[in-house]
């Protein structure tokens, strides 16, 4: 009886050449798995492409909620954004789809995982450390790092390993934007994005949305509530999450919220480029920061600062299940007791303006924060602590003085 393979299987060129060749070289009985996250048409005839292929079969695993409720949210909630702009559409992706990769494989009594992740990418680290997480016993194939036997190098090379092994299927050879696409966002790399002195060609690359310049010229408003940090409501309408970043993605893509240019920082030491549209997680995100600011004190919002840039290296890094990863959420999931209110906003030409926000725990004093406050807050009380806070900085100076004079 031959050894299973469970083959993580998107439908394109690359995964699907790889079938033949797991056949040819390892002679498994391969099964593919396609994890639905919200690729939308990207879906559409996988199955006749698989069987056509030489899979034995095809899983095709909705795992949009999944997503969405348990991978996604803990992000929002953390605020977790690398290096200050990429919102880790892929990043949160990958350890879901690990998971269930994994399932697969013990459902079905497999040996193996291989995934279609380049050597050179992110994407390879988080797809086996998510498996050797879960299920160390399993042996993980990775073709494009096999360069002794996985011999294709281009597009053309895949097309003419498939017609050799009777596969004639409608793959063109021509260049495009090498894209990952889910219910969060999508990224775009290649052509022009691989000179960084280069402009992207907007019009050519763009799916999700406009650019703000092609935006209305008529801003809208939105309302969103939350509850616990939650969402759970868009214009009055409540929704599960996934429908609230689906509603969001379109208001955010018809107003051009959500592109972001960047050249980031490969956990494999190298630079890259690429833009990713994100127009629901924009905007989502700055909701959830907005009420944020109304109901954390500010010690807790310096520390979960703090906690956000390393949950965002952490799911960045592939290092999902781990119990940094479940320490940090832990921590964050206790800031969000009171994260409950409304928050309202205007999106205008790639802008989110703020226009509101309530909620029952917010911490804002008027009487307070007015010129004229109560009894609460005396002004000559900052006499003292501005003597005390101002202490350390008072002494040092007149040491320094005191050295300055001594050396004269």
């Amino acid at each position: 009886m031959k050894e299973k393979v469970v083959l993580a299987y998107s439908g394109g060129l690359d995964t699907t050449a790889i079938i033949p060749w797991l056949k040819e070289h390892f002679d498994y009985e391969v099964i593919c798995c396609c994890i639905d996250c919200g690729q939308g048409n990207e879906l559409d005839g996988l199955e006749e492409r698989a069987k056509l292929s030489g899979a034995s079969k095809l899983y095709i695993e909705d795992l949009v909620d999944d997503f969405c409720d348990n991978y996604i949210m803990p992000c929002v909630q953390a605020g977790a954004v690398y290096e200050n702009k990429y919102l880790l559409g892929t990043s949160m992706a990958r350890p879901a789809i690990a998971k269930r990769l994994v399932e697969i494989a013990r459902k079905e009594g497999a040996s193996a995982i291989c995934h279609g992740a380049t050597g050179k990418g992110n994407d390879q680290i988080r797809f086996e450390l998510g498996i050797k997480a879960l299920a160390p016993d399993l042996k993980i194939i990775a073709p494009w790092r096999m360069t002794d036997i996985w011999t294709m190098q281009s597009r053309e090379d895949e097309i003419e390993y498939c017609r050799q092994h009777g596969i004639h299927l409608p793959f063109s050879a021509d260049s495009s934007y090498s894209r990952d696409r889910n219910l969060w966002h999508i990224s775009h790399e290649g052509l022009e994005l691989e000179d960084p002195a280069c402009e992207p060609n907007y019009d050519h690359l763009l799916v999700l949305g406009v650019t703000p310049e092609k935006a209305p010229e008529q801003g809208e408003y939105v309302t969103m509530a939350f509850e616990k940090g939650v969402p759970v409501s868009v214009n009055g309408e409540k929704m599960k999450v996934s429908d609230i970043i689906r509603k969001l993605n379109e208001l955010g893509g018809k107003h051009g919220i959500g592109i972001v240019d960047i050249v980031e920082n490969r956990v494999v030491g190298m630079k890259s480029r690429g833009v990713y549209e994100t127009p629901g997680g924009t905007i989502l995100m700055e909701a959830h920061q907005q009420l944020e600011e109304l109901v954390l004190d500010r010690a807790t919002m310096e520390t979960k600062k703090d906690m956000g840039n390393k949950m965002a290296q952490i799911v960045y890094e592939g290092k999902w299940f781990t119990p940094l990863r479940e320490a940090v959420q832990a921590f964050v999931e206790s800031t969000q007791q009171y994260v409950t209110g409304e928050v309202k906003f205007k999106l205008y030409k790639g802008n989110i303006i703020k226009a509101g926000t309530v909620s029952p725990y917010s911490l804002y004093s008027e009487s307070l924060a007015s010129f004229t406050t109560g009894e609460l807050y005396d002004h000559h009380d900052a006499d003292g602590f501005i003597t005390l806070f101002g202490l350390p900085l008072k002494v040092r100076a007149m040491k320094m003085a005191e050295i300055e004079k001594n050396q004269k």
